[in-house]
């Protein structure tokens, strides 16, 4: 059999050999993370749907009764009344009712699923930089010394407004912004937090919580007036009794709307002044532009003309979203190159820096035996293009305590030491700096020439020189 030793010996790089199960390995190999996405680990208290798409609060339990209460109203309006007043009266009035109850939903789901303006919180950096900075201001403290609280102080259209510090998002709050403690967020102009839409109130979704409570109010004052339209009309017909008999829905109906549209009515009319005033509930409810905390307090953020305070809540331009919740997750640390073998790999320049830092003997790139050719008995193909070997270059003796060969390679060990070599291991066994084995060329299998002769391999008469010659080499890498 033909061994290919008449090829020059080259010059190889290792290649990694994992010591590990070859079919687990091959089923973790195949198997990919999958990027996570922001909002997997949002810190606010709210609920995820859509893959990120769709934002609510966590206690949605009062939004899914809201819209039981208009689906099932609408629902027997359409069903029960419609008929009979599109026959009687005109066509327009299921059209007109359907209209109202889309736009009605619409403004429902957005105000429900749409981040409100929540303000991303400071990462680590950012929080201890702050603290430096409030630890700066403050001065030196002694062990009675109280710190003041932590405000900062804005100038807006001539009017002092404070900016708190949120101990829970680890930022000086922007103005008009407020911490809600149902969610757990920061939101930028905070309104108030709404149980019946399941979601916070603030900037971003203010105008749509408007419209919908606008949108309700008519639609409730539309049902009303229709069904009892219809009750009568019914009644002149066939009686009272008879006509509840033929339509009892309409009660249903008419009890609904008529406990549920002095709410709604009442706090479309609340937000109507509201919005022409420019402020929000929160501020309201607190009187912070109230002449009462300062004869000369007012509000700032009023353009001093209703119109144009509507047309600035309803019309201007809607902010982006700031807290990127469908962005990915992007890894702190880089992952070492996955293979197809499931095992992890060093790039040719760590390996090689990091074999010469723990065998200084050896030169920086590492030499083995006949890539392309086949192995000898027992021993597994390290196959890889290789440079010829020069006749300077040393050979070790295999007769030197500490030196065991492995067939294409030469291991030195520590004598006191007793433990198995094998030729290479995976990045987690890679040891640290230090006593290793080292692996050079074994000096049985290779002559000066740099060819291999299938007749030496076994050739005890050749045992001789090959120590006398691996003597003389050792001094040589002595002297160096």
């Amino acid at each position: 059999m033909h061994l290919g030793l008449d090829e020059p010996v080259r010059e190889c790089q290792y290649n990694p050999i994992c010591t590990r199960n070859s079919s687990s390995m091959e089923t973790s190999g195949h198997k990919k993370k999958t990027p996570r996405r922001k909002w997997q680990i949002f810190p606010g208290r709210n609920r995820f749907y859509c893959n990120g798409r769709v934002m609510m609060a966590r206690q949605t339990g009062v939004f899914y009764l809201t819209l039981i209460l208009i689906m099932v109203t609408s629902g027997l309006f359409f069903a029960f009344d419609c008929p009979f007043l599109a026959s009687n009266l005109t066509p327009a009035i299921p059209v007109i009712g359907g209209v109202l109850f889309v736009f009605v939903l619409g403004m429902l789901f957005r105000a429900s699923f749409s981040d409100p303006g929540v303000l991303p919180r400071a990462t680590p950096d950012e929080a201890a930089d702050l603290e430096r900075q409030i630890d700066a201001s403050n001065g030196p403290s002694g062990p009675g010394y109280r710190p003041p609280p932590r405000i900062r102080e804005v100038v807006i259209n001539g009017q002092t407004v404070k900016l708190k510090y949120c101990f829970t998002c680890k930022i000086f709050r922007p103005p008009r912004a407020s911490h809600c403690s149902l969610c757990d967020n920061c939101v930028e102009r905070f309104d108030h937090h709404c149980p019946w839409v399941g979601n916070c109130v603030g900037k971003r979704n203010y105008r749509f919580f408007y419209l919908f409570i606008l949108s309700l109010s008519f639609l409730t004052v539309f049902i009303f007036a229709f069904v009892i339209t219809h009750v009568i009309l019914r009644s002149n017909r066939t009686g009272f009794l008879s006509a509840l008999k033929d339509s009892p829905a309409s009660v249903l109906e008419v009890l609904v709307c008529f406990f549920s549209v002095w709410s709604i009515m009442g706090l479309s009319g609340f937000h109507t002044y509201l919005i022409s005033s420019n402020q929000t509930t929160n501020e309201d409810i607190k009187g912070s532009w109230s002449t009462k905390r300062a004869k000369d307090n007012y509000n700032p953020y009023s353009y001093g003309n209703i119109l144009t305070n509507c047309c600035a809540a309803l019309c201007g331009p809607l902010p982006p979203s700031l807290i990127d919740r469908r962005g990915f997750i992007q890894p702190d640390t880089p992952q070492p190159v996955s293979h197809s073998n499931g095992s992890s790999m060093y790039n040719s320049t760590q390996l090689q820096s990091h074999m010469a830092a723990a065998t200084p003997l050896l030169h920086s790139d590492p030499v083995m035996m006949g890539g392309e050719g086949p192995t000898l008995p027992g021993k597994s193909s390290l196959g890889g293009p290789c440079a010829s070997l020069t006749p300077s270059q040393p050979s070790l003796p295999s007769s030197m305590p500490g030196l065991g060969c492995a067939g294409d390679m030469l291991t030195l060990r520590d004598p006191d030491t007793h433990c198995h070599h094998h030729h290479f291991v995976s990045p987690e066994e890679t040891p640290s700096p230090g006593p290793m084995p080292l692996t050079l060329p074994c000096p049985a299998h290779m002559t000066h020439g740099g060819h291999m002769n299938p007749a030496q391999l076994y050739d005890p008469a050749s045992q001789d020189s090959l120590h006398e010659d691996s003597i003389r080499g050792l001094v040589k890498l002595s002297s160096v």
